[in-house]
C-alpha cells in the first residue's frame, strides 16, 4: 500500500499515509496516519512527532501497510489498534462489541451525579455491557461498589471480564452471557444500559465503519428502534432497589418515545443529560 521503503523517515511515511487517507475521505488523516505508524512501530504518536527523521525499520513496514489497507477498507481504528480509551480506562475492543464512544460518557456522569456518595456500597447492573465500559467506569469512581455486566454475546462478556482484570477491577465485577435480566435475581442501586437503538432499516445507511464492522446485535433496535427499551422498561421495576436509579443511553430524537415506554411500565423520569453535542443522551429513571 505504501511506496515508502524500509529505512525511509517517519516523516516520509506520515506524509504519504496522510495523503492516501485524505484522498479516501478519512477524517483527521494526519492524526490517523500517526496512530497507524505508531501502532506498527510500537511508538506513541507524540514520539513520531518529536522524531520525524527517525528511520522506519523493515519489520514495521509490512505491519504499517496492512494497517493502512485495513483503515482504507473502513475497518474502525479501534479494531486496528485493538484498544479504545473511555473515561479513565484503557479498554480492549473486538468485533464482538460496540466500540465505546465519548457520547456514552454522559451516562457515567449522570450516574455519578445521581449517586454522589463515593463510599456507598452500590450494587450496579449493566445490561448489554459490551466492553464493560459503563460498569467499569462507575466502579473506578465508586470503590465500594460491586457490579454485574450482562451481554447476549458470550464473546462480549468474556472481553468485558478481561477488561475488568486489565484495569484492576475484577474483584468487584462479574460478567454473564444472557438475555437482558432474564437470569438475574435481586435488586440494584444503579442500572446502566446502552441498548441497541438504531432502526433496522437505517443500519445499512450508517457510516461503513459501523454498518460493516460493528455487531448488528449491538445496533439493531427493531423496526422503530425501541425494542430493547421495551424489554428493559418492563424489567426495571423488578430490578431497582428503593432509591435506585436507571440510566439509559438514548439515540437522537428518542427521548419522548422512551419516556412514554418508561411511564407505561410504572417508572418515573428523573431527568435527562445531554452529551457534548447537545443531544439528549442519558435518561434517568426511578421506580414510580
Amino acid at each position: 500500500m505504501s511506496a515508502c521503503q524500509p529505512g525511509e523517515s517517519v516523516g516520509a511515511f506520515l506524509c504519504q499515509a496522510g495523503q492516501v487517507l485524505r484522498a479516501a475521505a478519512i477524517e483527521s488523516p494526519r492524526l490517523e496516519a500517526r496512530l497507524l505508524l505508531g501502532h506498527a512501530m510500537g511508538a506513541t504518536p507524540e514520539q513520531l512527532l518529536r522524531e520525524p527523521g527517525a528511520r522506519v525499520p523493515a519489520q514495521a513496514v509490512a505491519r504499517f501497510g496492512a494497517a493502512l489497507a485495513a483503515r482504507l477498507a473502513r475497518v474502525p481504528m479501534a479494531h486496528i489498534l485493538g484498544r479504545q480509551g473511555f473515561w479513565t480506562l484503557d479498554l480492549a475492543v473486538s468485533p464482538a462489541t460496540l466500540i465505546p464512544r465519548p457520547d456514552s460518557e454522559s451516562l457515567v456522569e449522570a450516574a455519578l451525579e445521581a449517586l454522589p456518595d463515593a463510599a456507598a456500597p452500590l450494587r450496579v447492573l449493566d445490561l448489554g455491557t459490551g466492553t464493560g465500559c459503563l460498569l467499569l467506569a462507575v466502579l473506578a469512581e465508586r470503590p465500594a461498589a460491586f457490579g454485574i455486566g450482562v451481554d447476549v454475546a458470550p464473546a462480549a462478556a468474556a472481553l468485558a471480564a478481561a477488561n475488568a482484570r486489565a484495569n484492576g477491577l475484577a474483584a468487584r465485577a462479574a460478567f454473564l452471557a444472557g438475555d437482558w435480566a432474564a437470569a438475574l435475581a435481586g435488586r440494584f442501586d444503579l442500572v446502566l444500559s446502552n441498548p441497541p437503538y438504531i432502526e433496522s432499516a437505517a443500519i445499512a445507511g450508517l457510516m461503513p465503519e459501523v454498518a460493516r464492522h460493528e455487531p448488528a446485535s449491538a445496533l439493531d433496535g427493531g423496526a422503530d428502534g425501541l425494542d430493547a427499551y421495551r424489554s428493559i422498561a418492563a424489567a426495571l421495576p423488578g430490578l431497582l432497589a428503593p432509591g435506585g436509579v436507571a440510566v439509559l443511553e438514548l439515540g437522537q430524537g428518542q427521548r419522548q418515545a422512551v419516556e412514554r415506554l418508561a411511564g407505561a411500565a410504572g417508572l418515573r423520569v428523573r431527568g435527562c443529560r445531554a452529551d457534548l453535542g447537545g443531544i439528549d443522551r442519558a435518561l434517568l429513571l426511578a421506580a414510580g
